[in-house]
C-alpha cells in the first residue's frame, strides 16, 4: 500500500497511464501477442448531457497534452466550445476524433475521458448558471465543495464558464485573476459582535477590497443590513447566507432588506446571496439581487458522459471499414457548424461541406486538427480567450 497521503495522482503517474482501467493494459498484452495492431478511428460523443440540451466542452488542452508525443492524429472541437449529444437527424456528434495504431493510444482511453465528463460538466454549469444571472455577478465559492486537489480545476472551469470571480486563491492564480470573497461567519463570531467585526475589516484590509458585510450571524437579515449601512460608510453591499432552516420565504427576505436600505437612504448599498444556491435559485432571484456566490452547484455538477468509440478500421492497402458497436454511427465523419446560429451536422467524411438551412451560409468544419502524428500543430489559446469564446457562444444561444 502507498504510504503517501491524500491519495492523489501525480502527472507523471496520469500521463504515464497509471490512472487507467487494467482492462486496457489486459487488452494490449493480447494484442500484441496475437500481433493485431490496425490503424483505427475512434471518436468521443456524449452519451447524455444531465439536465441540459447542450454542453460546453472542457478538457480538451488536458486531452492534448496527454497525448503528444504519440504517433496519432487528433481533431477536437476548440476548447470551450458549445455542442450538442446530437444532430438534427439524430446522428451522434463527434467531439474528439483519433486517427492511429490502436496500441498507440489504448491505456490512455480512461484518463482521456475523465478530463474532459469532469471539465465539461463544471463548466456547462457554470455556463447555465451565467445565463440565468444575466447581468448580475456571480462568484465562485466552490472551494470547500472540493477535493482540495482539484479546486484549481473548478476555479478553472467557472471562470471560463463565466463567473466573474474565484475565492479560491492558488485557482485565482492560475486563472491569472485576484481572488474574491467577502466575510466568514467565524470573524463575526469570534469578535461576538458585528460591528466590531465589519469596522476591524474595514480597518485592516486594503480598500481596494470591496467592502461586502455578511449579515445573518446573529440577528435578523434585515436589522444587520441596516446596522451595516450605518456603521461602514463605503459599503458596498451586504451577503445573505441564511441557513435554510431559518430561510423560510427567502425571496420576501429579500424584498425587505432591499425596501428598508433603500427606505433610509442606502439604495447603493447591493444584495449578494449565498448558500447552496443552484440554477433555479438564480432563476428565481436574479431580478432582486445584484449576485450570487456559488458554490457545490458547480464544483459537484454532474459530469457530461462521454464514450470513445472505434467506428472505423484501416486494412493493409489503406481502405477503411466502417465498424461500431450497437447504438453507435460508423465510419469516419466531418463535423460542421454554422458561426451563425451554431447549427451543428455531422456528415460522412467523404462528403462535401453543406450549407445552413436555417442560416442559408455555409458551414464550417468544426473540429481542428490539433496533433499530427503526435506533434502539435495547432496555437493552443490563452484562458482570457476561452473565457471570451464562451461568452460570446451563450450570446447567440441567449437571443
Amino acid at each position: 500500500m502507498d504510504e503517501s497521503s491524500f491519495f492523489l495522482a501525480t502527472e507523471e503517474e496520469i500521463k504515464k497511464a497509471k490512472t487507467t482501467d487494467v482492462y486496457f493494459l489486459r487488452t494490449e498484452e493480447v494484442l500484441k501477442k496475437e500481433s493485431l495492431d490496425v490503424k483505427v478511428a475512434v471518436e468521443v460523443t456524449a452519451s447524455s448531457i444531465k439536465n441540459s440540451s447542450w454542453g460546453i466542452l472542457s478538457g480538451i488542452e488536458d486531452v492534448l497534452d496527454l497525448l503528444v508525443g504519440l504517433d496519432i492524429d487528433v481533431y477536437t472541437m476548440p476548447e470551450g466550445s458549445l455542442f450538442q449529444k446530437e444532430d438534427e437527424k439524430g446522428v451522434k456528434v463527434p467531439t474528439i476524433i483519433i486517427i492511429g495504431k490502436y496500441l498507440n493510444f489504448a491505456r490512455f482511453e480512461t484518463p482521456l475521458l475523465g478530463f474532459i465528463c469532469s471539465k465539461s460538466g463544471m463548466t456547462t454549469k457554470t455556463a447555465r448558471i451565467r445565463l440565468a444571472a444575466k447581468n448580475k455577478s456571480v462568484l465562485s465559492f466552490g472551494a470547500r465543495r472540493a477535493h482540495p486537489a482539484i479546486t484549481p480545476v473548478v476555479s478553472y472551469c467557472a471562470y471560463i464558464g463565466g463567473c466573474d470571480g474565484i475565492s479560491c486563491i492558488l485557482g485565482a492564480e492560475k486563472v491569472g485573476v485576484a481572488p474574491t470573497g467577502t466575510i466568514p461567519h467565524s470573524l463575526i463570531i469570534l469578535f461576538q459582535d458585528q460591528i466590531a467585526a465589519w469596522k476591524a475589516f474595514d480597518t485592516h484590509i486594503p480598500k481596494s477590497v470591496p467592502r461586502i458585510a455578511l449579515v445573518d450571524t446573529y440577528y435578523d437579515e434585515k436589522i444587520e443590513a441596516i446596522l451595516a449601512a450605518e456603521a461602514i460608510p463605503d459599503l458596498v453591499g451586504v451577503r445573505l447566507d441564511t441557513p435554510s432552516s431559518r430561510r423560510g420565504n427567502f425571496k420576501s427576505i429579500i424584498q425587505e432588506v432591499r425596501w428598508e436600505l433603500d427606505h433610509r437612504g442606502f439604495s447603493g448599498v447591493k444584495i449578494y446571496i449565498s448558500g447552496g444556491l443552484g440554477e433555479e435559485d438564480v432563476l428565481e432571484y436574479v431580478e432582486l439581487v445584484d449576485g450570487f456566490g456559488i458554490g457545490s452547484e458547480i464544483s459537484a455538477a454532474p459530469p457530461i458522459d462521454f464514450a470513445l468509440d472505434i467506428v472505423s478500421i484501416a486494412s493493409e492497402k489503406g481502405e477503411w471499414k466502417p465498424v461500431a458497436k450497437r447504438g453507435k454511427f460508423s465510419g469516419r465523419k466531418k463535423v460542421l457548424r454554422c458561426e451563425k446560429c451554431l447549427k451543428i451536422e455531422v456528415i460522412s467524411w467523404e462528403n462535401e461541406d453543406g450549407f445552413c438551412g436555417h442560416c442559408q451560409i455555409p458551414m464550417k468544419p468544426f473540429l481542428v486538427k490539433q496533433l499530427e502524428k503526435g506533434k502539435r500543430i495547432s496555437k493552443k489559446p490563452s484562458i482570457e480567450e476561452i473565457r471570451t469564446y464562451i461568452l460570446n457562444q451563450l450570446e447567440v444561444i441567449r437571443k
